[in-house]
């Protein structure tokens, strides 16, 4: 009797596993579609001025790629490139200028706002500062970058032709991260293909509904849409400032799109399982809003999608139970389905698919290690900063 109770509990919980990929595959706007790019657009007659905003903090490593990259844009209009180094100990400033002197191209002013004051990240008040330098220039569209983005030579001239022809006050881009290390390869792409599950691409850029989020690798916005959002000052606690952004612009009436991008790169490299584990759980508990109701909902959710179901076929080879076996099977099946496309999107083989359990489950104990850093005190630790209670990003409801 007791090993029928618990065969049966396998077989309801592989169910509940399979009904939710069920969903997941056709309700939740086929996120796993990786054909969401750049609308279509035209260019226009007059192309209007931009203002390029680049926060950077100790970044000596990685600006010598990325920033030449912003220099060379072929724009054309007027454009200028605002580097705010962000209290860098490493020379940043310095080498910013240097490889400006080097290269050419776009002006490039680089300024210092010094440390923010109590209330603020370190890199919203750096994005205040450019932003605050770059509206004397009358810029209509800010072009908001990391320092370890590479564009190509017609990033900005897209970006802008794109906004300008979707009628958009948010474009923005995904950059493609760096797949070079073997932890990369196994937790890149399943990071990008879960922040696609939470705020599904196609849904951002529709009108009326209420999902937004941005990348803030790769962020156009409007200049007056910027005012009227009071970006940056209405996120400024935010740690997740880039979804945090979208919901600011969208709430105040604006449209956003998001899509994945083909030419705009991250070039910070994440060699050790380390590295991206601090990346994830830095701001993973903010994304929960410091709940632990739903730390507890999300770490249950992750078990029951992810990992039921190469357990659930497991348990049932192991009991003879078939209803079990296939259950978990084809949830595993839709679930290796789904990645697939993300997995070509960064060229990697298909195989990797089904290992997305394992990966899932790493993002799990990321998640929970970033509660854990939480109630430590340590919060959302970054470059020498701590954040112990950054603002969360506001439901999706």
């Amino acid at each position: 009797m007791g090993e029928t109770a618990r065969v049966s509990a396998v077989v309801w919980t592989a169910a509940g596993s399979l009904l939710a990929w069920l969903w997941l595959l056709l309700g939740q706007g086929f996120f796993w579609r990786t054909d969401v790019r750049l609308p279509r657009r035209r260019e226009p007659d007059v192309w209007p001025p931009v203002c390029v905003v680049v926060p950077a903090r100790d970044e000596a490593a990685v600006l010598p790629e990325a920033l030449p990259s912003l220099l060379g844009q072929d724009y054309p209009g007027r454009a200028e490139v605002f580097l705010v180094d962000d209290g860098s100990t490493d020379g940043t400033g310095e080498l910013a200028r240097e490889l400006a002197r080097r290269h050419g191209g776009l002006p490039l002013t680089v300024v210092s706002p010094g440390e923010p004051p109590a209330g603020w990240t370190g890199k919203l008040w750096a994005v205040r500062h450019g932003i605050a330098l770059a509206r004397a220039r009358g810029p209509e569209y800010l072009l908001l970058t990391d320092a370890d983005i590479a564009h190509g030579p017609d990033s900005l001239r897209e970006l802008v032709a794109a906004a300008g022809s979707g009628g958009f006050d948010v474009v923005s881009q995904m950059a493609r991260l760096r797949v070079e290390s073997l932890w990369e390869r196994l937790v890149v792409p399943a990071f990008v293909y879960f922040f696609a599950q939470l705020y599904p691409f196609r849904r951002i850029g529709r009108r009326g509904t209420r999902t937004a989020a941005a990348a803030g690798g790769c962020v156009l916005l409007r200049a007056d849409a910027a005012v009227r959002a009071r970006i940056p000052d209405a996120i400024r606690h935010a740690v997740i400032d880039d979804v945090a952004l979208a919901r600011a612009v969208k709430s105040a009436g604006g449209r956003v799109w998001l899509g994945l991008a083909d030419r705009v790169d991250s070039v910070r490299p994440y060699p050790q399982l380390h590295d991206l584990w601090r990346m994830v759980s830095r701001s993973a508990y903010a994304q929960l809003r410091h709940n632990p109701l739903l730390l507890a909902g999300t770490v249950s959710g992750l078990a029951l999608v992810y990992l039921v179901p190469p357990a659930a076929l497991a348990a049932g080879v192991a009991a003879g139970s078939t209803a079990a076996a296939v259950a978990g099977g084809l949830a595993w099946l839709i679930m290796a389905g789904t990645y697939a496309p993300m997995l070509r999107y960064y060229r990697q083989p298909w195989w990797q698919a089904p290992l997305l359990p394992f990966t899932a489950f790493l993002y799990l104990l990321m998640t929970v290690d970033s509660a854990v850093q939480h109630y430590r005190g340590r919060g959302a630790a970054w470059k020498g900063r701590t954040y112990a209670r950054p603002q969360a990003v506001p439901d999706e409801g």
